[in-house]
């Protein structure tokens, strides 16, 4: 049997998603990301792009490359989300899928010829996920994941590209031999000291040459320029783990902006979970020094979802990690042992208030966004708010922190 692999890409996503809720970010160039100079470019505009700004470029140096730009701070609720209906549209209409990112998948389609054409059907479903999620997504189709993927950068953006059986050698070879999935900056300059820049020079090479220089992977790179990729397509699988983390922009030993931050991360974690249906076992807090020193502690806890458990947790091991005679740069904050499920009430647990208070807060947040109300004293954390690069945001509604 033929062996079918589609790999789709969501366009530019996390742009994408802020357009979709700001529709005065289309058309002009957007960086997402830190917002201080310490902050780093996640993702970026194809209007930016035109300038020279990459994702993972110092936004400090961004903003001199595109000082036009619009600077919108990450959400990863709002991406997550967005992720999971194209994620629901995608996994339902094909056999086999394999979610590669927050924003990429591969699926294998092969035996779906006996039925109907596969590009017809990717086009088909390309539309679908247009039409009910609202974001842009481009794909490619052949016979492996490379070249599907390279097929997908070389139709993007917002289109597709299908490289037919026969095709493969001959489609990749005047490509960079960056467009290789697994080429990154240091395996280039090897190949370029070998005077490679092209594709086709890679498939003329023997394969020995490159297994000297490059160990065993030079020897799959070899095989992935001819278009030759066995790697199955894995069925894909829930996450276990959730994180995030903030870096200051000076860094800092005031305490109760520290608590507020860790506070805020930890309300914004736990109402992802609530939302998704998942609880959480295990709570672990990072904490990284000016110096760059980076401690962590962890705690295996019983499945919970709910704020004022995870926060009290949090909260001690901020406390066994801190050490508050020196300036902290970065903290961060991981649930993992992640499953699927509802928050269930201990036999003895007769006080229900910070459950209560938790659902309706989360209320709030489903109808007027995920940062529109918070705990008082996660109110030290102004950073982690999502600013409007239009007009000043109007301040949050405050939860009491009495419960």
């Amino acid at each position: 049997m033929d062996r079918t692999v589609l790999h789709m890409d969501l366009d530019s996503f996390f742009v994408s998603v802020e357009r979709l809720m700001d529709s005065r970010l289309h058309g002009i160039p957007v960086l997402v990301g830190g917002v201080s100079d310490r902050g780093v470019v996640a993702a970026c505009s194809y209007e930016a792009r035109q300038t020279g700004v990459r994702s993972g470029m110092p936004m400090r140096m961004a903003r001199e490359f595109c000082p036009e730009a619009v600077v919108v701070r990450g959400n990863s609720m709002e991406y997550t989300k967005h992720s999971k209906v194209v994620t629901e549209i995608v996994s339902e209409a094909v056999p086999v899928l394999e979610k590669a990112s927050i924003d990429e998948f591969y699926a294998d389609l092969s035996g779906m010829d006996r039925f109907f054409g596969t590009y017809e059907f990717a086009q088909e479903l390309r539309d679908r996920v247009i039409r009910e999620s609202g974001l842009p997504i481009s794909f490619g189709l052949s016979t492996s994941k490379t070249v599907a993927k390279v097929a997908t950068g070389e139709a993007k953006p917002n289109n597709h590209r299908h490289v037919p059986r026969g095709i493969e050698r001959m489609f990749m070879a005047p490509l960079s031999v960056r467009k290789i999935p697994m080429v990154g900056e240091k395996t280039y300059q090897s190949l370029r000291a070998l005077g490679v820049q092209r594709i086709a020079t890679l498939q003329e090479m023997p394969s020995e040459l490159l297994y000297q220089v490059l160990g065993k992977p030079g020897l799959d790179l070899w095989s992935k320029a001819q278009g030759v990729d066995d790697r199955p397509v894995s069925p894909y699988h829930e996450r276990k783990s959730i994180s995030t983390e903030r870096t200051f922009e000076q860094d800092t030993l005031d305490e109760v902006k520290l608590k507020g931050m860790l506070a805020a991360m930890t309300e914004n974690l736990a109402f992802q979970l609530r939302r998704g249906h998942r609880l959480t076992s295990n709570i672990s807090v990072r904490i990284r020094y000016s110096d760059f020193q980076t401690v962590s502690r962890q705690r295996q806890i019983p499945y919970t979802a709910a704020d004022h458990v995870l926060l009290e947790v949090a909260e001690s091991l901020f406390r066994q990690l801190h050490d508050r005679r020196q300036r902290v740069r970065l903290i961060g904050i991981r649930f993992s042992g992640l499953v699927g499920g509802g928050e269930q009430f201990g036999l003895f647990e007769l006080d229900d208030r910070g459950y209560r208070l938790s659902e309706a807060m989360d209320r709030i947040r489903i109808r007027y966004g995920d940062r529109a109300v918070v705990r008082a004293f996660g109110m030290a954390a102004q950073t982690i708010g999502r600013p409007n690069p239009f007009s000043g945001d109007p301040p949050p509604l405050l939860a009491n922190r009495k419960q």
